[in-house]
């Protein structure tokens, strides 16, 4: 087992995440999982916020792919309507990870096969209706 952090707050996830940016490099991916409403993305403002992007960061649950920016850019997907490699493929996953992209990818159980070996796989599971633990491996 990895880290484990206990966030009692939208701003105590943001903050987590915006102390893992400084740990993010050209290529990395953070695969996200956890169900609707644990805070994937609350941890991907702080992402943001961390790499110095001002950005809106809002769940791609339509659009299923936010790029952020920034140098290298922070790539936000969702997965959670991918169901298979053509799915994959048409997100531009691979295209972003070749580009040395930085991705976070909410939903990443539908894609768990095609994640990179060195992933940084966080977990967010609700102790309550307010408190989150946020589990790296």
């Amino acid at each position: 087992m990895g880290e484990v952090f206990r966030s009692c707050s939208v701003q105590q996830t943001e903050a987590y995440g915006h102390a893992l940016a400084k740990k993010l490099r050209s290529g990395s991916v953070v695969a996200l999982f956890g169900g609707m409403g644990m805070g994937k993305t609350a941890l991907v403002r702080g992402l943001a916020s961390g790499l110095g992007l001002n950005a809106e960061v809002s769940s791609p649950t339509f659009a299923l792919v936010h790029d952020y920016g920034g140098n290298p850019p922070l790539v936000h997907f969702d997965m959670y309507r991918v169901s298979g490699w053509d799915d994959l493929y048409s997100t531009g996953f691979f295209d972003y990870l070749d580009a040395g992209a930085i991705l976070v990818v909410e939903w990443s159980e539908n894609i768990v096969s095609a994640l990179p070996d060195d992933t940084i796989r966080i977990t967010i599971r609700a102790e309550d209706e307010n408190v989150r633990i946020i589990e790296r491996e």
